[in-house]
Order: C-alpha cells, then sequence, then structure tokens
C-alpha cells in the first residue's frame, strides 16, 4: 500500500482535504475531486462527523486512496483505520501514532517543522513526512535546507500552499505532493457549486504537470 500511495502521489502530486459535518456533502466534495483527476483525499478530523464522513468516503470509493488528517493521538490513529482509512496525516509527530500506523501496516505522514523533528522521524524509520505549517516555517527556502541534509526523505508541505505558489514547492526534488485546502473552498462548498472544486483539482494537475 505505501509503494502504491506514493506512486500515486507522485503521479498527481496534490492532495486535497476533505473537511465536512455531513457525510452526504463530503461524498458530493470528494466525488467532485475524482472528476477533477485528484484520487488521494486526505478527510480531515476537524469536525464532529468526521469520522462518519471518512467511513462514507472509503466505502463508497474504494479505488481512491482515502486517508485521515489531523491525526492527533494513537486513540485516532486506531479508530480512523477501523473506518477505513488507508493512511495517515498528522501535524505533529507523535511516536505512538507512528507506532499504529506500522503495526497497521499503512503509511504515516507526521507533521515536522524543525531538523529535530525530523531527525527523530527519520530515526523512527520514516522517510515521507509532511512540513507543516510550510508558510510558516519556511516554505521552499526551508525544504532546500532539510532535503540538503535528509537526502533520502520526501515531503509533502501543507499549510499556506496556493495555486501561486504551487509551482514553486513542487520544483524542489525533495517535495513527493502539496496537502492544501484551497482545492475545497468552504464558499463553493456552502452553495453547491461542487463543479468548482472539480475545476480546482484540474487546475491544480495543471499547475503541477506545467
Amino acid at each position: 500500500m505505501t509503494k502504491k500511495l506514493i506512486s500515486t502521489l507522485r503521479h498527481n502530486r496534490v492532495v486535497p482535504l476533505v473537511q465536512s459535518d455531513s457525510p452526504d456533502t463530503a461524498l458530493k466534495i470528494s466525488e467532485a475531486l475524482l472528476e477533477g483527476g485528484l484520487d488521494v483525499l486526505e478527510v480531515v478530523l476537524r469536525t464532529d462527523a468526521a469520522l462518519d464522513c471518512l467511513e462514507a468516503i472509503a466505502k463508497e470509493f474504494p479505488k481512491a486512496h482515502v486517508g485521515a488528517g489531523t491525526v492527533l493521538s494513537a486513540d485516532q490513529s486506531k479508530a480512523v483505520i477501523r473506518r477505513g482509512a488507508t493512511f495517515i496525516v498528522s501535524p505533529g509527530l507523535d511516536p505512538a501514532s507512528v507506532d499504529v500506523a506500522k503495526e497497521a501496516a499503512i503509511p504515516i505522514l507526521p507533521g515536522i517543522s524543525t531538523a529535530t523533528e525530523l531527525q527523530s522521524a527519520w530515526n523512527m524509520g520514516l522517510r515521507t513526512v509532511k512540513l507543516f505549517p510550510a508558510s510558516v516555517v519556511g516554505g521552499p527556502k526551508m525544504l532546500k535546507a532539510l532535503s540538503s541534509v535528509f537526502r533520502d526523505v520526501e515531503f509533502m508541505p501543507t499549510g499556506g500552499v496556493n495555486p501561486a505558489n504551487l509551482k514553486e514547492h513542487l520544483a524542489i526534488p525533495a517535495v513527493l505532493a502539496c496537502g492544501g485546502s484551497w482545492l475545497t473552498p468552504k464558499d463553493a462548498i456552502e452553495a453547491g457549486d461542487f463543479g468548482a472544486i472539480t475545476k480546482l483539482a484540474k487546475d491544480a494537475i495543471a499547475i503541477a504537470n506545467s
């Protein structure tokens, strides 16, 4: 599963965040993203219904890579795995969550923002991490600095990545993909304009391929 996910990320290079307090709406968001060509979806645990949304998406779109984001603890890691998550993304580096993911044999991309945190992740055997919040901790300059030392690590910067700077991030060889909430804008979701989400997905892929 890890190799398949990494291969898909290397192809699409963009990971949209799916956030909703309604499984039905979450399904519509996911369908719009899939129609736009993005089939790695990160369902973030930022609403009370997030686990229900995750489970609904995983069941409805079994061919997609459906993971869970904003996972904060080992208990949450176990919960998202039970609900069908095929990968885990967290804002920080939690050793207990890493252990849960390893035991379940699914990928985990923990968030790091310093060389010390990255060195800890590296010594846990992790070679793919999330730089978060990317725009706050140095963005492309930080990625270049870290990748010059940790030469076998790939990054998924998230936080402040947008269409204006996506290409700059992806131009760095160590960047596997970028995560972003700009692909699922709240105003479009509230207006039921899921076609706008499909267009944003297609535009992101075009930028990544340019």
